[in-house]
């Protein structure tokens, strides 16, 4: 064969092999391409690949919620004509750290995650994050690990906060009865469950399996949400994470958002003092004037507004019940969304706000809250006992609830009880216990919004198979699998699940002690002075979500929570 012929045969299967390496090359950048752009009903968006998931952050799913659109119901997001890159998530306005962050016009968005690959109609479980209804992020939790481990689709929500997801005011009262309900919030996480059910499938999720879930006001949001009537058929299952059963009364949240809003007034100067101003922002007949003046305050003087609440609806009212979006007899209705429902708790949930109320904090980083000193038994005394009331209240109270109004679904229970155990988590976790949160590293192991508190506890090998049973619950739960016992009238039952060093627990338990209980032990310690007790109860107990039979037995309710 010719030296001319070689020559040309080479040149002929080098170009062979460039054209089919492109082709593979090309084909590799649309298959990339198909799985990180995804349709939706207002356009496409493009996500990015990030430790073995597909994710699409700050997608829009309402409309913006500032200058006219402020303090009525959500609109739809406008549509966009090319493809709209979606890899940062987009927070809600809020204070938090003493500073204002995110954004108040385009707060109405959510993240969605799901495995890297081409699986469809898999089971959605959409998070509503905690922080009060005033603070926190979508990304408060990440379902990285959850969806690849279980192929699941995962959907956190961005809603709107503070005074701006909240407001009963009536001088913000219109026509539309759901805008006139105050519950903006509520209307944003009914938006967004819209947004999923008409596009969660072009992103392999199954619109007609969805778990809507939310931690602490999250929580708090979804109980509100199986007793409002705007949210039937919208969800087929529920999960309360540390949530309860909380609810305003409108007339005495009016008064407290005058007062609130009574300091910008002054500051503006639309009144004198303080007391005018409340009267202004009330009065029935300034309503068109107090309501320019409410639409021209700044978002970020906004997000500022009543931030010292600390799980006390007297300091933040919000979930009103306006008949509307939420019944005017609250969970005494008969009229509940009959969905499977699991409710879950940590065994010390009050730990993190004691360690961190005024009163204990200068300690909290110390180790003197552990120790057998008068410090350490002032907090040992709010520990255990506003953990033990605080976990009843967030499962046990909201089961018999539902179940004393009919509850036509099946109730699930668990409790947490990992932490508790310093020769287990070790003393710096123990402090806190089975904290408000105790799920969170369970469900996502790659978080570290608590490591300052509990160390490497979660890095054990009885913690990681915990980790895992944990989830499995959770998957089983959304897919209709077998569960544990339902708690029910008789029994009352509830998972208790725990770990040592090496190996995951779990036991059916019915609690030993109910609230009255806890109310006796209190009467009948004596590990403090009764002066110090008195104290306590009065300054650092009272008010919060669990406490209103213990201000009751102590006179300590407020005008707001009687």
């Amino acid at each position: 064969m010719s030296r001319k012929v070689k020559l040309l045969l080479g040149g002929t299967i080098f170009l062979t092999m460039l054209l089919i390496f492109n082709n593979v090359k090309v084909s590799a950048q649309s298959d990339n391409k198909s799985l990180l752009v995804r349709s939706t009903q207002y356009g496409r968006v493009k996500g990015n690949k990030e430790n073995g998931t597909l994710n699409w952050r700050g997608i829009p799913y309402g409309g913006s919620v500032a200058g006219i659109h402020r303090w009525k119901a959500p609109t739809n997001p406008r549509k966009w004509k090319t493809i709209k890159t979606t890899t940062k998530t987009i927070n809600a306005i809020q204070y938090n750290n003493n500073k204002v962050t995110g954004s108040e016009s385009k707060a109405l968005t959510l993240d969605i995650t799901r495995p890297n690959n081409r699986k469809v109609h898999l089971p959605v479980l959409v998070y509503i994050h905690g922080g009060n209804n005033q603070t926190g992020t979508s990304q408060e939790i990440n379902g990285s690990d959850f969806v690849k481990k279980h192929n699941a689709v995962y959907v956190a929500i961005n809603y709107r906060l503070g005074a701006l997801g909240f407001n009963p005011l009536q001088a913000l009262k219109g026509k539309n009865k759901y805008t006139n309900s105050g519950n903006y919030a509520l209307l944003d996480i009914h938006k967004a469950l819209n947004w999923i059910n008409k596009n969660i499938d072009n992103f392999g999720g199954n619109k007609k399996n969805v778990t809507v879930s939310g931690f602490s006001a999250g929580g708090r949001d979804v109980m509100s949400m199986l007793i409002s009537p705007m949210f039937h058929d919208q969800f087929k299952r529920a999960i309360v994470f540390s949530g309860g059963m909380t609810l305003s009364d409108v007339k005495k949240s009016q008064k407290v958002y005058a007062k609130a809003f009574a300091p910008l007034v002054v500051e503006d100067r639309k009144a004198k003092n303080t007391q005018q101003a409340e009267k202004w922002l009330l009065s029935s007949k300034n309503r068109k004037q107090v309501k320019k003046y409410l639409y021209s305050i700044k978002a970020d003087r906004l997000a500022k507004l009543m931030g010292n609440a600390s799980i006390r609806m007297s300091v933040f009212p919000h979930l009103f019940k306006d008949g509307t979006v939420i019944p005017k007899d609250g969970f005494n209705t008969a009229k509940y969304n009959n969905v499977p429902t699991l409710i879950t708790t940590g065994s010390r949930e009050f730990s993190l706000f004691a360690a961190f109320d005024p009163y204990f904090a200068k300690y909290a980083t110390t180790g003197k809250l552990m120790g057998n000193d008068e410090i350490g038994k002032e907090y040992q005394f709010v520990f255990k006992n506003g953990g033990k009331l605080y976990s009843r209240f967030n499962l046990e109270d909201s089961a018999n609830k539902m179940l004393k109004q009919g509850f036509k679904s099946q109730i699930y229970g668990l409790q947490i009880n990992f932490g508790n155990d310093p020769s287990v988590v070790g003393e710096k976790m123990s402090m806190l216990g089975a904290f408000h949160g105790i799920f969170v590293p369970l469900l996502d192991p790659s978080n570290k919004s608590y490591n300052a508190f509990v160390g490497d506890a979660y890095q054990s090998v009885g913690a990681k198979k915990l980790s895992n049973n944990f989830q499995d619950y959770i998957y089983n739960f959304m897919t209709g699998k077998k569960m544990w016992a339902q708690y029910n009238k008789d029994t009352r039952k509830v998972l208790n699940i725990n770990a040592t060093k090496n190996e995951a627990q779990a036991e059916l338990k019915t609690k030993t002690y109910t609230d009255n209980d806890v109310l006796n032990d209190m009467s009948n310690d004596n590990t403090i002075t009764v002066n110090k007790k008195d104290y306590l109860i009065e300054h650092v107990m009272n008010g919060r979500w669990f406490s209103h039979q213990l201000d009751q037995k102590y006179d300590n309710l407020s005008v707001f929570d009687k």
